[in-house]
């Protein structure tokens, strides 16, 4: 209860425009109960899986995207603390009166120092958003936060959730799917059908491929927040394999991984990429 009471009253002090705010915490008959402000649009999973919402345009969901984006941002490196959120997903995304994204539930949130490394052990989160590391060492880290982040980019992209089990085989796990569609040539077929083609192909073409580098199975090849802040504000382009690397396999993810998104460069987006390459053209 000690350390419960703590981390409450440190998380009550984060101050984002894109974070839910935590006013405090309600402790009753052995539960405990969290406080936040009211979001009259309720959470972004009933905008884009039940019909009783209108549909969402994509500027609205680009902007979504780029708030959670930014309040992650503020998490890992921008306060006193690095925040884990471990559980970002659409359900945990509320949306303000403006349709604004706001990142929230900080149930299972853990905080530690920078420069230190965290002490979690216990695998917490949800299915489909989590790292495979974490099935190995049940660690959190700011790489599993962006691993999840990355299934959500999917999830508002797409509509759909990053695993459907009474979907086709081919298209069951989402992130398999975008990559089938990529590897084709044409990763927009992946894109939102209800959008019904309105969108702005570069930011949604940004979304989809910058997601595959999200999912990759080493933690150390995947965008650090500040990056993908930089890709999404157009601010930096979108570091990429050489044709001769075999995109998304175990065995080369790391060879190139590290180059592209090297931990020495949190402050500043990478540099490295092939106007060539496969994520432009496909195979």
């Amino acid at each position: 209860m000690k350390e419960f009471v703590a981390e409450i009253i440190s998380i009550g002090r984060l101050r984002h425009r894109n974070l839910v705010q935590l006013l405090g915490y309600c402790r009753r008959r052995g539960e405990l109960l969290l406080v936040y402000d009211y979001m009259p649009n309720g959470s972004l999973d009933k905008f884009l899986y039940s019909n009783e919402k209108p549909d969402l345009n994509w500027f609205q969901r680009y902007r979504i995207l780029r708030g959670v984006a930014s309040g992650l941002l503020y998490f890992h490196e921008e306060w006193e603390q690095v925040v884990l959120h471990r559980d970002v997903k659409a359900s945990n995304v509320l949306l303000d009166a403006d349709l604004n994204g706001r990142l929230g539930d900080f149930g299972l949130a853990k905080l530690y120092d920078h420069d230190t490394n965290p002490q979690t052990t216990h695998l917490v989160g949800t299915v489909g958003y989590l790292a495979p590391e974490l099935t190995r060492t049940g660690r959190a880290t700011t790489c599993t936060d962006v691993f999840a982040f990355g299934a959500f980019m999917l999830e508002v992209a797409c509509g759909r959730r990053p695993i459907e089990i009474q979907g086709l085989p081919a298209e069951m796990i989402l992130v398999d799917y975008v990559f089938q569609c990529w590897r084709k040539g044409a990763v927009l077929d992946a894109s939102d059908p209800r959008l019904e083609g309105s969108y702005v192909k570069e930011e949604m073409e940004l979304v989809l491929k910058l997601d595959l580098f999200f999912s990759q199975s080493m933690p150390a090849a995947r965008p650090s927040m500040r990056q993908v802040m930089q890709f999404l504000d157009g601010d930096a382009d979108l570091p990429v394999p050489h044709d001769d690397a075999c995109f998304g396999t175990p065995t080369n993810s790391e060879a190139y991984g590290l180059s592209l998104f090297p931990s020495s460069s949190k402050g500043s987006a990478p540099s490295m990429f092939s106007t060539d390459s496969i994520l432009r053209s496909g195979r």
